[in-house]
């Protein structure tokens, strides 16, 4: 029986996370506005997908920043700031969806029988696409990185099932590693690449049959 890979560790805290802990820690304002400028957008969006409203994650993500603000003097480093920063954001929704009676694991917000949207062989083992769409090679740079193509993808990622649009979000948008993703929604391995894979094939196919269209 072959042996599983080894799984990687979470990332820990770099120099910069801890310099800017230390002016946390010293009521320096200005640090802690630049980590809301930073991260407050994305985490309403990771708290909506465990409460029932906008207006509960951005609550959610208020009473979030309190915990970042009261727990700085405990970080230890052992993960980067942003992890820690989402996993308080992650357990304080999960706190209130509980309240709401609305939690359920969340390995288990998915769809019954879910299926790849597009071929897995068209993947490499790590998950990222093998080729592009073949369309993609008659359009300029410029095309690719518009604000038209960016709406598609986000709007095919807003289509998606809640645990796959969370797990493609955390790691192709906002550029969390594997493990980080893990830690913070407490999924396994296999099911943190079952669950990007489906996100990626379905976005790769809302890309494809755009291109296709607009041809």
């Amino acid at each position: 029986m072959p042996t599983p890979p080894e799984t990687p560790p979470v990332p820990r805290a770099s120099a910069d996370d801890m310099q800017l802990v230390m002016r946390l820690r010293e009521g320096d304002e200005s640090a802690f506005m630049e980590l809301v400028d930073r991260y407050h957008a994305s985490l309403v969006r990771l708290a909506r997908r465990f409460v029932s409203s906008q207006a509960v994650a951005e609550d959610v993500a208020q009473e979030a920043w309190v915990g970042v603000l009261r727990g700085i003097g405990s970080f230890e480093g052992r993960s980067s700031l942003r992890t820690w920063i989402y996993r308080i954001l992650a357990n304080t929704a999960k706190t209130r969806a509980r309240r709401e009676a609305r939690s359920v694991p969340f390995a288990a917000l998915s769809g019954p029988g879910e299926e790849a949207a597009v071929d897995p062989d068209r993947f490499l083992p790590a998950g990222n696409w093998a080729s592009a769409p073949d369309q993609w090679s008659d359009l300029p740079e410029q095309r690719l990185l518009g604000d038209e193509l960016r709406r598609v993808v986000d709007e095919a990622i807003e289509q998606l099932p809640a645990n796959q649009a969370t797990v493609i979000r955390l790691r192709d948008v906002e550029g969390f590693e594997s493990s980080e993703v893990r830690d913070l929604l407490d999924l396994s391995e296999v099911n943190q690449r079952v669950l990007l894979h489906r996100a990626r094939s379905r976005v790769r196919a809302a890309l494809e049959r755009y291109l296709e269209g607009d041809r």
